[in-house]
Formats: C-alpha cells, structure tokens, sequence
C-alpha cells in the first residue's frame, strides 16, 4: 500500500489580512493608473481654484500637474518597495510613516521644481510657497491615504467573506458513497486482497482532498480524483458503470477549485446509470487550447425517469456553479443539456482566469 510522504500532508494555518495592510499594493497597473488620473484632477482642482476658470493659465497647470505627478509617483514608488517592510509594523506605524512619506516628498519636490524654474539655484527659494504646498498636501494626503486604508479594509473583508462562501460551497463526499466504499472495501478484503488495497488507497486520496481547505488545484490532479471516485465506483457497480475517458494535454496553469468534478460525476452515476437495470455509461472528455480549458461529463439516462433524484441533482449543479463564479467569475461558464437517453454537462474556463485565480489565492 502507498505510504503517505511528505507531499500528502497538509498545514493549515488560519490566515487573516497582512497586519499592516494599511494600502493596497501600489505596484500593479490599474493602480498606477489611477493615482495617475486622481493626480490630474487634483492638478486641475488647484490651479481653477486659484486662478479661476476665464484665468485659467495652461502653463500654470502644466507646471502644478508637473509637480503633483512627482510627488504621488514618488511617494507610490517608495511605499510599493517598502511595503513587504511595512507589514511587519502595526498599522497606526505605518499610516504614520506613510503620511510622513508624503510631506517629505511634497517639499524635496517643491524645493527642486523652485530651484530648477529659478536657474539651477541662482534665484531664492519661497519657502513660504513650500509652506503652502506642504499644507496642501497634509490636507490632502490625509483624505486620501485614509480612504486607501478603508479601501484595504474593505478588499481584506470581501476577501473573507470569499473564503467563507468558497468553504461553505465546497463539496464534500456524500455518506451515502462513504458507506458503500466501505462495505465494498469490507466485502473485497478476503476475496480480492489487492483490489481491495487499491480501494483504500483511492478512498483514501478523496477523503484527503475533501477534507482540506477550499483551494485551486491543478486540473490534472481534479481529474486524478475523478478516477480515484470511478474505480470505487466500478468496484461497487461492477460491468453496470462503463467509463470512458477522453483527456488531452492540460497545462499546468489549467487550475480549478477542489473536487468540483467530483460531485458532477457522482450525479451522473447516481442519477443516470445505478437507477437503471442494464447500467450506464458516464463519459468524461477535457482538452484544451491556446485559451479556453473544456470539460465535458455525458451520461446516459435509466429507462424510466427518477423524479425524487432531479432535485438533488440540480442542488449540485447549482453548488458547482458558485464555486466556479467565486473564483472565476464571468470567465466560467457551466451549461447542462438533457435529451430523452443521456444528461450533458459543460464546463468551460477561460486560461487568463485561472492564472488571475491562482494570483488571488496566493494572496489571501
């Protein structure tokens, strides 16, 4: 029997925001580009507050937009280098020195703008002009990294809530399965001592997997899972459960949530093939290409409808699909078809949205 090695173990370690998540991380594109625009409007802000719209000077505000720039590209510059530094720091520290950033940068630049516009330091320096500024920007820098800070908040408690709902909606193996994997297990031990071994040991790994935390795994390994499932199942149902499998070659940036197949092929086992007399047959087919990763479940349907079964059925579809939308929103799709002899479901996963998910979780 496999012994378990270093890479089945799991250590969970209950995680909440970064201690010091004052700001959100400033290094990313969308980032900049807004403290870009914000910047701008700031710019505008000041010079038709001072000037007023018919004395607005274009060159005033080329020279305020100029300086304003600096400063906030600076200042964000700085905080994204220093922000792992930060963490370790409580956050009344770090919004401290954050806004102490701001007032440095805000007059090293008002100096140096005077200095070059005045000939490389041949003229004075208004310090009362920097004064100005320096008021202006403790003001502003105030409002602003306050709003950042509740924003953060804001981003670490919708992350939780994520957590929660993604844990709440995982699947879990159903009793019913686990009961009958055990008898099986029971009733091969003595006649088929090997069969059996290879039953514990694929129990084993579901059982594994369905008790750890809601995360991303491989679609390699969620398909690894499904088999582990089918030949329990092939085990219990015997010649009545055919499955054929038609899988192509998955990259490894190809992720998807833990055991989100597995329900979808223990529905078309319980729904479609051991209600029926003769059995059935559950096909499971994934390629994918340069984009988009496609997983299909066919099933063939028993001869007489089982309406006590559709509920349940839907129940699962219903619980997939949340569990994909928590983390892959729009990007992927889960479509069912039902014809008079087989159920069809469909899932389909954009590539970029494994790789965005995969970013995510590793920054929860």
């Amino acid at each position: 029997m496999r012994q378990a090695g270093p890479e089945d173990s799991t250590e969970h370690i209950a995680s909440g925001p970064p201690r010091a998540s004052l700001l959100p991380n400033l290094c990313s594109v969308n980032a900049l580009f807004l403290l870009v625009v914000v910047a701008e409007l700031l710019a505008v802000l000041l010079v038709v507050t001072d000037q007023g719209l018919a004395g607005l000077s274009w060159v005033q505000l080329g020279l305020v937009s100029f300086l304003v720039q600096w400063v906030v590209l600076a200042c964000a510059a700085v905080l994204c280098f220093l922000r792992p530094y930060l963490l370790r720091f409580s956050p009344m520290v770090a919004g401290v020195f954050s806004y102490l950033l701001v007032l440095l940068c805000t007059a090293l630049f008002s100096v140096a703008g005077q200095w070059f516009l005045k000939g490389l330091g041949r003229g004075f320096i208004d310090w009362w002009q920097v004064a100005t500024h320096l008021v202006i920007a403790a003001i502003l820098a105030g409002i602003l990294l306050r709003y950042l800070y509740l924003q953060q908040q804001l981003y670490w408690q919708q992350q939780a809530e994520l957590r929660a709902r993604i844990q709440a909606l995982q699947s879990r193996i159903e009793p019913h399965f686990l009961f009958n994997s055990m008898n099986s297990i029971a009733s091969l031990i003595a006649v088929e001592p090997d069969l059996a071994e290879r039953q514990v040991e694929d129990l084993s790994d579901l059982l594994r997997a369905a008790l750890a935390e809601s995360a991303l795994v491989s679609a390699e390994r969620e398909l690894e899972l499904c088999r582990s499932y089918t030949h329990i199942e092939q085990a219990r149902l015997g010649e009545r459960l055919q499955v054929i499998w038609q899988v192509g070659a998955i990259p490894p940036r190809a992720v998807l949530p833990s055991l989100v197949l597995q329900p979808l092929v223990e529905n078309a086992i319980y729904h479609g093939v051991e209600p029926s007399a003769r059995g059935g047959q559950v096909r499971l087919s994934a390629h994918c290409d340069e984009k988009t990763l496609t997983i299909q479940i066919d099933n063939t349907l028993p001869e007489a409808p089982q309406p006590s079964r559709r509920r349940g059925n839907r129940m699962a579809l219903d619980n997939v699909r949340h569990r994909l939308a928590a983390h892959f929103g729009s990007d992927c799709t889960l479509a069912f078809d039902r014809s008079e002899d087989s159920f069809t479901v469909k899932i389909t996963l954009a590539l970029t949205a494994c790789e965005r998910a995969r970013k995510n979780e590793s920054e929860r």
